[in-house]
């Protein structure tokens, strides 16, 4: 696991261990956004060390914990222990499947009022089985995703898993969203529609949670790995 590190002003990011969802291995990111009032907004947590927790509590007080996507947990209880006084916002089917996990709010179609105008959110339409929420951090421009688009690094895979990530769609700068994940879309209408209002953010910068993150040519990219929402 490395350090927290900068990723764009006002917004860190943490490389974390390596887990298996389905056996299949992924590479995992937190990321950290120091909000206006000085609370720090944490989000996708994984399990906390030492080293981390000195980071974090070296930029100011843990106000939020979030949870993008009902996948996403695993950070979520031992964040609150830790933070007691921090708000756990989880996506709208999150306690389907924790129904035992620390949750003080659902996150909806509005930002609360302690981000507005700072984090935006956008609950992502049209799947089945999936829903996660995005977010846009205006003042750096950054786009924070979590499953949608994942850019696994061809490097840090074994042949086999090189093999079944590019099969998949998620292997390097030409990964996106996985052709596994794309199939839960039924409302394409709804899926399109939340693409569009993605990309009327004005991001220039993109945090991946399971690849390589977007800093160059953001726009683009982000529309050809939407190309399956937006016709």
């Amino acid at each position: 696991m490395s350090r927290l590190e900068p990723f764009a002003d006002g917004v860190w990011i943490c490389d974390g261990p390596r887990v298996r969802m389905m056996t299949i291995p992924f590479e995992t990111r937190m990321t950290v956004v120091a909000l206006e009032s000085g609370s720090l907004w944490v989000h996708s947590p994984f399990q906390p060390t030492p080293g981390l927790q000195a980071d974090v509590d070296a930029l100011g007080t843990v106000g939020f914990i979030v949870a993008p996507n009902k996948i996403h947990s695993l950070g979520v209880g031992p964040w609150k222990e830790r933070y007691p006084s921090a708000e756990v916002w989880v996506s709208p089917r999150f306690r389907e499947r924790h129904p035992r996990a620390p949750v003080d709010h659902v996150m909806g179609t509005e930002a609360p009022a302690a981000w507005n105008g700072q984090i935006e959110l956008l609950c992502f339409g049209g799947s089945r089985f999936f829903d996660e929420v995005v977010f846009y951090h205006g003042a750096s421009r950054t786009l924070i995703l979590t499953d949608l688009i994942q850019r696994h690094d061809p490097a840090g895979e074994s042949p086999f898993w090189r093999f079944v990530k590019r099969k998949v769609g998620v292997l390097g700068p030409s990964g996106g969203t996985a052709r596994d994940l794309r199939s839960t879309f039924r409302d394409l209408a709804a899926a399109r529609a939340s693409a569009e209002a993605l990309l009327r953010w004005d991001f220039d910068r993109v945090v991946i949670a399971h690849g390589t993150c977007i800093t160059e040519d953001a726009r683009r990219t982000v529309e050809q790995a939407f190309d399956w929402a937006l016709g």
